[in-house]
């Protein structure tokens, strides 16, 4: 159950909230006692322990359905209540369009009260309808549900306000022929070489996955190069869901690999249809080869240097044989030359 708890603040800090536009935030003016509320789905009698909506409608049906919003401050409170257009950000986290964007899709199907008044430690059951338009699109549409409340600070004619909401994903799979399509792009794997000769290098890979289809897909897959596998998402973290039309953009990293020239890097995007009502409804894996240059250049300038070294105490020492054998040569020599004069001048004494 989602809940926020206000606490007074300055009316700096409420321009600054106004500014990042959180979702689900929570402010109150100075004045103001803390106010604490949540929001769920619902059946006639109160919260039924689903966390989100999910239905299934043909074009032109009405399904009707239920909210609970439950006050949980010590004083009468008036929520705000609205739909507006879902999506996934960047982060991977549900969200919905802000109270000053105009919703265009699926956030235009819901009707239901403008506000509600709930007591302290109260629940209210607030009913709404989902109508699906006659010439909608089969396949997935996202929506919220929010109840909000506006706090703020007036000062020399100046008002300060942050709406602060708290709400819940509603899916509306429009009946018709499903089909789940995705697209990876800008595809870049990189070795990063460590110049340190003792240490190995790392592997980066950046991606996107674009949804082409009109199912919402929930991403995985592997990475395969240099002998290593890294699955995505990791073990224990959440996959990302990815609506028609949306894209994400991902990074993979691997450890500690040596560069040895060159190896296939094989990438493998493996998405899943999620909650959808035709079980059939699936999608084929995608596999991106490319080849990756791990040239080992601090290796490989050790074996030069290590080459030139060798090659200069060869050279030097062939220059020294070939002084010694010239040194040799011109004793040799004089040795002859003594050797004829001595012997000139023992045939002149005779």
């Amino acid at each position: 159950m989602n809940s926020v708890r206000f606490r007074s603040v300055l009316v700096s800090a409420l321009a600054a909230l106004a500014l990042l536009g959180v979702p689900a935030a929570a402010a109150a003016a100075e004045d103001d006692a803390p106010i604490s509320w949540s929001v769920t789905p619902a059946d006639e009698s109160g919260p039924d322990g689903r966390v989100f909506v999910e239905h299934a409608i043909d074009p032109g049906e009405t399904v009707d359905d239920h909210l609970a919003v439950r006050n949980l401050g010590a004083e009468q409170v008036t929520f705000r209540l609205s739909a507006a257009d879902g999506f996934y950000n960047a982060n991977g986290r549900f969200d919905m369009l802000r109270s000053d964007q105009e919703s265009v899709a699926a956030g235009t199907w819901i009707t239901l009260p403008e506000s509600v008044t709930v007591a302290p430690g109260a629940t209210a059951v607030v009913p709404f309808s989902l109508t699906v338009p006659e010439d909608a699109e089969p396949g997935d549409h996202a929506a919220g549900i929010t109840a909000s409340v506006i706090s703020g600070a007036q000062g020399e004619g100046t008002g300060v306000g942050v709406e602060s909401r708290v709400g819940f994903k509603v899916m509306t799979q429009v009946t018709g022929p499903l089909r789940p399509a995705f697209s990876v792009e800008k595809v870049q794997t990189d070795y990063l070489l460590s110049w340190n000769p003792f240490r190995p290098g790392d592997i980066s890979t950046t991606f996107t996955v674009v949804n082409t289809g009109n199912t919402r897909l929930m991403v995985e897959g592997a990475l395969d190069v240099a002998g290593q596998t890294i699955a995505f998402p990791a073990e224990g973290e959440r996959r990302s869901e990815l609506l028609p039309g949306e894209e994400r953009s991902y990074a993979l990293a691997i450890d500690d690999v040596w560069p040895l020239f060159g190896f296939p890097a094989d990438l493998t995007v493996a998405p899943v249809v999620s909650s959808s009502a035709d079980e059939a409804a699936v999608v084929a894996a995608a596999t991106t080869t490319q080849f990756l240059w791990a040239v080992p250049w601090p290796h490989l300038l050790i074996v030069l240097g290590v080459a030139l070294l060798l090659i200069a105490l060869l050279w030097n020492r062939i220059r020294s044989r070939r002084r010694i054998d010239g040194l040799i040569e011109k004793a040799v020599e004089r040795g002859r030359e003594q050797a004829l004069r001595e012997s000139h001048a023992q045939a002149e004494s005779v």
